[in-house]
């Protein structure tokens, strides 16, 4: 298992945080120490919808998935969780039920706060509490934003968007393109964007063969963002 990051390690992550955005670095530190600090291989499931909410998690490095079921046994990826992101923050300041299941995709390395110590942390520092709220509305206006999506777009549309949306929160640039940072399937992007995998492949093939892409072993580059950003727009 890989050794934990030291602070100096992740400062450039902690300081573009929203989480900790006009929060100085010295109570930044001093909240983290709060904090259970956990390293998790790739596949490692830190929570599971239904359980009792009992650890929100901050992503210093790698990245979560969280999944939902549907009635049928279906599993639809909500969202992904990238550095310098809170999840679960919200249910287990209310005491709440996990909505989601969330499961590390590559090695990753999370701190976990309990109730209790979240809301003595935003007792003391309210400008940690005003980010979280702040971070609780823009998951609703993404949430919001998806549903638009699936409503109104064609699928083609919701994939380029869907691709969009993860290279922007998770993209590292390369020679070739945008590499979007963790492996993502195609069966993935299928449970992301609500469709088949046949359609996510037949769309994923054209697009290489016009060059926006470039696909293997479950990673993706974008070539060509400019395409497919005017693709989503106008379809």
């Amino acid at each position: 298992m890989a050794a934990m990051s030291s602070l100096t390690d992740l400062s450039d992550t902690l300081s573009r945080s929203a989480l900790f955005a006009g929060i100085e670095k010295e109570k930044r530190s001093g909240i983290l120490s709060f904090g259970h600090h956990r390293v998790c291989e790739s596949g490692v499931t830190l929570f599971r919808e239904g359980e009792s909410a009992l650890r929100s998690y901050l992503v210093l490095r790698g990245c979560l998935k969280l999944t939902k079921l549907h009635e049928d046994g279906k599993e639809a990826i909500v969202r992904y969780v990238n550095p310098g992101e809170i999840t679960a923050a919200v249910s287990v300041s209310n005491g709440r039920t996990y909505p989601v299941t969330a499961q590390s995709v590559g090695p990753s390395e999370v701190i976990g706060w309990g109730r209790e110590t979240m809301l003595e942390l935003m007792t003391t520092h309210p400008q940690l509490a005003i980010n979280m709220l702040r971070a609780a509305v823009e998951r609703l206006d993404d949430i919001q934003n998806r549903y638009l999506e699936l409503c109104a777009e064609r699928v083609e549309q919701r994939i380029a968007r869907a691709l969009l949306r993860i290279m922007k929160q998770s993209g590292r640039k390369t020679d070739n393109g945008i590499l979007i940072a963790f492996r993502l399937s195609r069966q993935d992007l299928a449970d992301y964007t609500g469709t088949t995998l046949y359609t996510v492949s037949r769309t994923l093939s054209n697009w290489e063969k016009k060059g926006w892409i470039a696909s293997g072993r479950e990673r993706i580059v974008v070539a060509d963002p400019h395409a497919l950003v005017t693709f989503a727009e106008t379809g």
